[in-house]
């Protein structure tokens, strides 16, 4: 056996690194994956699932392979193949998931991102953690020097393996991914892996050429590997960045200025460069702060729960000035890029945190309460409840409203609009809806006054701005009643990712005829151009 594996502290060694770097491959196959499929159960999902198969079928053939040629060069020689893979997946992994969306975007008619994200899990990462997952029984056959302290000696090895998974779990989120980024993070852990086989090897000069080669890929994919971002097809990108919580992407043209967490679909905020109202969901819900009674001169309390880049909150201090307006946001990135790109005033206090534990510490009541935290399929299922919902209610003030943007607005019934709109409306008395013209969303408003479409009329004839007053007009005619089902979620019994992949499959169906098209004429560039 080499003379370094004699104490067997090497091998525990190994054992604790190899359990971190699987860890935090698994992070960063969430962060790689989550702006072209968001960020979902459904993906975590995919993750773990793909992995524990790639982990299982390792631990299977590392045991009998150790059984059958008891040699650790093979296992060393595994772990360094494995820490070239990981460092080649910043360099390719995106264009891989995106040859594969783009393939299966000309080939399959129904649940695209579940199959796209799920075949591209597997070409990228099950190799890799397969020949990670041959790493505990292999070690367990090294180290095992009699029957008689077997026990003590597996236990050893599950320890450090779950020592090191501890690691690879906390540095990449709170440290790695945020500071340097996802690339950057499978970098380090891919480097990790090689300095250990590398001092394998090097302690009886072994294998140098294939070593040797394995420094130069690496070197060559620490190079390479950061220099294009998630969006690599897009030049028009003004910021790409990641924080704890997402990926962020703002991009610029002549007429706004848009964030998103996901390359491939939605967009969370939008600031218009030409000054007035422009037709965006956030200045419909401008209609709330009339339908509860108030008009532009009041000091109105308005709480915005996901705040994002503070569209809704800036439009309410254009047009209520004496207003207080509180946002909660949980990312503290996106609120800095708030104040850096979208211009939010400074008089709006934003709070880092989550929704629906703030309105759980507070006991402040508001006339408008915006719930504006549904990103695509990401929709946080503590804030759809009944119980959700019953705290909003909570915490308005008697003629108080509560204006939600669904943002996938979807006619079928039993779809995630269905179960919104009918769990508050089995908590509010009085619920309207009104689709925004040109938009996927719809707005709702819900108050327990049942004047709240009276103190909007009236609240419209003292408009002075034309534009604001044009806008409630319309939507004021526009409001329809909604009549409560028994479509309910529930904290114990919320299956929103579900129902949110289930809009979002219905709409890449309808979608489908028009890129098979362009993929047919333009071929794969066309597709991401059309984007």
């Amino acid at each position: 056996m080499n003379k370094l594996l004699k104490n067997k502290y090497y091998l525990y060694l190994t054992e604790f690194f190899a359990g971190m770097a699987v860890m935090a491959v698994e992070l960063g196959a969430s962060r790689l994956l989550a702006p072209y499929f968001s960020s979902s159960q459904i993906v975590w999902t995919i993750i773990i699932g793909t992995i524990m198969i790639a982990m299982a079928l390792g631990n299977v053939y590392g045991g009998r392979s150790a059984d059958k040629n008891p040699n650790p060069d093979r296992l060393y020689m595994r772990i360094i193949i494995a820490a070239i893979w990981i460092a080649l997946i910043p360099v390719v992994g995106k264009y891989i998931i995106l040859l594969i969306t783009g393939l299966l975007v000309v080939t399959v008619n129904t649940n695209l991102l579940i199959w796209a994200a799920f075949i591209a899990c597997m070409v990228i990462f099950v190799f890799p953690l397969f020949l990670l997952g041959t790493v505990t029984p292999s070690l367990a056959k090294y180290t095992m020097s009699s029957l008689d302290d077997n026990g003590k000696t597996v236990g050893a090895l599950g320890a450090c393996n779950t020592i090191g998974s501890i690691i690879g779990t906390f540095l990449p989120t709170f440290v790695t991914i945020p500071k340097v980024g996802t690339a950057v993070t499978f970098l380090i852990f891919s480097g990790v892996l090689l300095v250990l086989g590398l001092i394998y090897f090097a302690a009886e000069k072994k294998k140098l050429i294939p070593c040797i080669i394995a420094v130069v890929i690496f070197v060559l994919a620490s190079i390479f590997g950061n220099i294009n971002g998630f969006a690599f097809w897009d030049d028009n990108k003004t910021y790409e960045g990641e924080s704890v919580y997402n990926y962020i992407l703002i991009k610029e043209d002549e007429e706004s200025i848009r964030l998103s967490t996901n390359v491939l679909f939605g967009v969370q905020s939008v600031k218009m460069k030409q000054k007035g109202i422009s037709g965006k969901y956030f200045e419909y819900d401008m209609a709330a702060p009339f339908m509860a009674g108030l008009s532009e001169d009041n000091a109105a309390n308005i709480l915005v729960l996901g705040n994002c880049a503070g569209n809704y909150a800036t439009i309410c201090r254009e047009y209520f000035p004496h207003s207080d307006v509180e946002g909660v946001e949980i990312d503290e990135k996106i609120t800095q890029l708030a104040e850096k790109y979208f211009d939010m005033p400074k008089e709006v206090s934003v709070t880092t945190y989550d929704g629906r534990a703030y309105l759980n510490v507070i006991d402040k009541k508001y006339d408008v309460i915006m719930v504006d935290a549904y990103q695509d399929i990401t929709i946080p299922f503590q804030m759809s409840s009944v119980e959700f919902f019953t705290l909003v209610k909570e915490h308005l003030n008697k003629n108080g409203v509560m204006v939600v943007n669904l943002n996938m607005h979807n006619e079928e019934e039993g779809s995630i609009n269905s179960y919104l709109c009918d769990t508050i409306a089995n908590v509010f008395d009085n619920v309207y809806t009104i689709d925004v013209e040109g938009w996927s969303g719809r707005e709702l408003f819900a108050s327990e006054n049942g004047d709240m479409l009276k103190c909007l009329e009236e609240g419209i004839s003292g408009i002075e701005n034309a534009g604001l007053k044009s806008l409630m007009e319309y939507v004021s005619e526009g409001l329809v009643s909604y009549e409560k089902g028994g479509y309910i979620l529930t904290d114990d019994n919320a299956p929103v990712e579900l129902l949110g992949m289930k809009v979002i499959d219905s709409i890449i169906k309808d979608e489908l005829v028009y890129y098979k098209k362009v993929f047919k004429e333009e071929g794969f560039k066309g597709l991401l151009n059309s984007y």
